[in-house]
């Protein structure tokens, strides 16, 4: 659950409970103050005829106001005498009943005694004849109005209950929303500048926007703020590092290749010309990936046209046409087109080319094709080689920077371990993916780029 969800269960239950105990409180102290009520106005009119009885002044019939009942009963339990609405003959309480009326108990009796509805709400009070006997005035009064309000309560409290909590579900939802709305706009801003990784780009233009608040989301926004800076002053010398420690030995391995062609063709005596030149050349590819590796992670993106596919792809067998194995291109459309980078397709191409035909067996097929994706069209450019491949949880791992794994450090010649870094920079720079697939046997690997509309021919 999110934490919009979890603050709206913890909030509902306990908005919940408390409505429930406040109904539950509410009806019992209504129901008791209108069984009050009722025994209060029985009890009064039960005392007055009981200090007629003392003065031996009862009148027939005894009196009593609305639906009351009213008796006077004798120790035996005889009727001595009633209300209008009270029987003469049969008292309206059993034995059982009179006893606990006797002892100041109020008790609830069926309104058909009566000849009413509902029930009536009996009391006792003792008093003593004229005579100088003990007798007994019950007085009942209806429940009906009782018995109505407390339905119309509880039928109030099982509706609106319910529906209070609904629209405090609703008011509260969206004032969580609004609450959290901030932290998911830093979330949205972290996860943007993540994904363009563009914390090395001037400041103020990649940074999480702070509310206009002092609370802690302004705190935490601030923080995240300098965070952000930080990582972008760090990425910052790191890749201007790389680019000074790549301008600088560029003049010494400039120096070092002319005297040492200088040094072969002039015929000087021993052989350090000739060996020393390929590792002079080495370290040059080196400083040349090195600086095109700290260029791709400055963040800028290229200028990207439309470039045909089947062009680029023949221009990079070309440039390897005396490799040890053959690269041929397989059919391409040739209205086939990328909207790429040029210069940074060459590279790619060439970079996965030089992969391929170090560790082909026999030959190294480049192809391309168009693909419809959800939502968007792209370009598939694979490059196959047929050689031992790469285990799948290698793969990965293979675009790091100086990645090489144990065979290829056996049989790769001058290579830098760099070259599918830099190709991976190069096409995430671009807008587009690369991925490790089996090829059976071999290897191959798959470039996708978005598409662009076809271009005129050039002879049109």
């Amino acid at each position: 659950m999110s934490l919009r969800s979890r603050l709206m269960a913890v909030g509902l239950i306990g908005v919940a409970s408390a409505l429930a105990a406040g109904g539950l409180i509410m009806d019992l102290v209504l129901t008791r103050a209108l069984d009050r009520s009722v025994e209060g106005a029985a009890r009064a009119a039960a005392v007055e005829v009981a200090a007629l009885t003392t003065q031996g002044r009862l009148p027939e019939p005894l009196p009593a106001t609305g639906a009351q009942v009213v008796q006077v009963l004798d120790g035996t339990g005889g009727v001595l005498a009633a209300s209008v609405g009270g029987d003469r003959l049969t008292p309206l309480v059993t034995p059982e009943e009179r006893g606990r009326l006797v002892a100041g108990q109020a008790v609830t009796v069926p309104g058909t005694r009566a000849a009413l509805g509902g029930s009536l709400r009996v009391v006792g009070v003792r008093a003593r004849s004229a005579e100088g006997g003990e007798v007994l005035v019950i007085a009942g009064r209806p429940t009906d109005d009782i018995d109505v309000s407390r339905s119309v309560v509880r039928i109030l409290l099982v509706v609106l209950l319910p529906l209070a909590l609904v629209v405090m579900a609703v008011v509260a939802w969206r004032i969580i929303g609004a609450v959290l709305r901030p932290v998911e706009d830093l979330r949205a801003g972290a996860e943007r500048i993540g994904a363009d990784a563009d914390t090395g780009r001037e400041a103020g233009r990649s940074r999480l926007a702070v509310p206009p608040t002092r609370d802690e989301i302004a705190a935490l926004a601030t923080t995240l703020n300098g965070m952000l800076d930080r990582l972008a002053e760090s990425g910052a010398r790191q890749r201007a590092f790389v680019a000074d420690s790549a301008h600088e030995l560029r003049s010494p391995l400039a120096s070092l290749r002319t005297q040492l062609e200088v040094a072969a063709r002039l015929g000087e005596d021993g052989v350090a010309p000739s060996e020393l030149l390929p590792e002079v050349e080495r370290l040059a590819r080196l400083v040349e990936d090195l600086l095109t590796l700290a260029r791709a992670g400055e963040g800028a993106a290229p200028r990207r046209q439309p470039v045909r596919v089947g062009e680029v792809l023949r221009e990079a067998a070309a440039r390897v046409g005396s490799a040890r194995v053959p690269v041929r291109v397989a059919d391409v459309d040739h209205d086939l087109t990328a909207l790429a980078s040029p210069d940074d397709l060459e590279r790619v191409l060439t970079n996965l080319v030089d992969n391929g035909v170090r560790h082909a067996r026999t030959e190294v097929v480049l192809a391309g094709v168009a693909e419809d994706g959800p939502g968007d069209e792209r370009v598939r450019i694979t490059v196959t080689d047929d050689g031992a491949g790469i285990p799948p949880d290698q793969r990965e791992r293979v675009f790091d920077r100086f990645a090489r794994l144990d065979e290829a450090r056996a049989r790769d010649s001058g290579g830098t371990g760099l070259g599918l870094s830099i190709a991976r920079a190069l096409v995430h720079r671009g807008g587009g993916q690369i991925a490790m697939q089996d090829a059976d046997p071999g290897l191959r690997v798959v470039v996708h780029l978005p598409r662009s509309a076809a271009l005129p021919d050039s002879g049109a």
